[in-house]
């Protein structure tokens, strides 16, 4: 496909910012992730019953187009740090810049792309230098809207991981939505408040948190990206598989977790010092750890890593879904009381320390990330739920290998995993018996 750019501007807030507003200091939470975007597309057939002429879908289209931009603006008067930029790394100004958005067009229709998506192709749909990239500039949120021939629309964002974890991005994405369908009850009202819970301290830099938890998890190497897609049958069938004496009732995540985790670790073992374990690890959302629970009006990042190693003699799943469980049940009420107040901040360093520990004793590692139950097929702008989602592929650059990303389908209580693998281990993966028998490989979104 061709993408032919139409407009590229600024959209900024409907109304200012208030002055004692202005400067938005990160929290603790936020200075530890690296400094990439979180993207997200979601693919909107035009959802009209009647044929239409070429001119009656253009201005429809014209319409969505404008409400779309309109309807921004109004979001980001709520979320108002998302039209600033980033101020020395360690809070931002919240300067009403704008967001920046572009338009483009491409002459197929979306069912022509839905038919036969393409994981890498995805990637086109995000604003340029969004695409899991690190972050070379000063903006926070980024946003390309493109429309298709028949007169579908692909909405793909993007936000600095330095303020939004994926719970924030739902959040100001549902809000966005509920404008735009003029609900603006139904708009989520943000509380910035994680810098005074998870305050920073002037003598632990950015660079102390961020570098000493990432530096050692991102895998370089030619990968290759493929969805393997199980549906509620085949997630019912695999959950009373993992079930055991520990765990009788494993969750759908934590079922296919455990599948992927043991087919990945298979792939693997070829080419891995074979007496050391795997590090298998996870964001899991705080705020449902806080006893009392913190809300999703709270923005931010309010995430730590469940991790656990596993030994290869030890992949199997009731293991694996045991393991897991494990790992985020000491994701508690203590552990959150432990990182607010005085002691909050020399705490968390403890923990990353042990995190460091844990990956310089492993002979690899599989990072894995949740995005299901965060309502991203509810997202409405008026005109109907989004057809598909994607996170998007990474492109075919070089690039965190071992990822593995899971999100809802559209129907029911699915899972979609996307899977990024180096080609040697993909290529075994794919052929794995066990997962083949509960998944299926890169299906059409218009067959789910």
């Amino acid at each position: 496909m061709e993408f032919e750019v139409i407009s590229e501007e600024y959209i900024k807030p409907s109304s200012p910012t208030p002055h004692h507003l202005k400067n938005h200091k990160l929290s603790f939470l936020d200075l530890y992730l690296p400094p990439v975007f979180v993207p997200l597309v979601l693919y909107f057939p035009l959802n009209q019953d009647t044929e239409l002429s070429t001119r009656e879908i253009d201005h429809i289209v014209s319409e969505r187009l404008q409400l779309l931009k309109q309807s921004l603006s109004e979001a980001l008067s709520l979320f108002y740090p998302l039209a600033g930029e980033t101020e020395d790394f360690l809070s931002i100004d919240c300067n009403d810049e704008g967001v920046y958005h572009v338009e483009a067009r491409v002459k197929c229709s979306l069912n022509e792309f839905l038919d036969h998506p393409d994981n890498v192709l995805v990637t086109e749909f995000l604003p340029e230098y969004t695409r899991w990239g690190i972050i070379r500039e000063k903006y926070i949120t980024r946003v390309k809207v493109t429309t298709f021939a028949c007169g579908g629309i692909a909405v793909g964002a993007a936000i600095s991981h330095t303020i939004a974890d994926g719970a924030t991005f739902s959040s100001f994405l549902k809000s966005w939505a509920a404008i735009a369908r003029k609900n603006p009850e139904a708009a989520i009202l943000p509380k910035f408040v994680a810098s005074s819970l998870f305050p920073q301290n002037d003598a632990y830099t950015r660079e102390v948190c961020s570098s000493v938890m990432f530096a050692t998890n991102v895998k370089f190497g030619k990968y290759v990206t493929r969805r393997f897609v199980f549906d509620p049958s085949a997630i019912a069938k695999l959950k009373a598989k993992a079930k055991s004496s520990t765990v009788q009732n494993p969750t759908r995540v934590e079922a296919v977790t455990a599948l992927l985790s043991k087919c990945v670790m298979a792939s693997l073992k070829p080419r891995s010092d074979s007496d050391k374990p795997i590090l298998l690890f996870q964001p899991v959302n705080l705020r449902r750890k806080a006893n009392p629970p913190f809300s999703n009006q709270d923005i931010g990042n309010f995430i730590w890593v469940a991790s656990t190693l596993c030994k290869f003699e030890e992949a199997e799943l009731d293991s694996l879904v045991s393991k897991w469980r494990e790992a985020i049940a000491k994701l508690n009420g203590d552990f959150m009381k432990s990182l607010q107040g005085e002691h909050g901040l020399v705490n968390f360093l403890e923990a990353i320390k042990y995190e460091r520990e844990n990956y310089t004793t492993a002979t690899d590692k599989i990072n894995f990330s949740s995005w299901c139950n965060l309502g991203i097929y509810d997202i409405d702008f008026g005109w109907g739920k989004p057809a598909w989602a994607t996170f998007c592929g990474v492109g075919a650059s070089v690039y965190s290998c071992n990822v593995i990303l899971l999100q809802d389908t559209k129907i029911g209580n699915g899972i979609e995993a996307w899977v990024y693998l180096r080609e040697e281990e993909m290529a075994a993966v794919e052929l794995d018996k066990e997962l083949l028998e509960f998944a299926v490989i890169d299906p059409s979104p218009l067959n789910l």
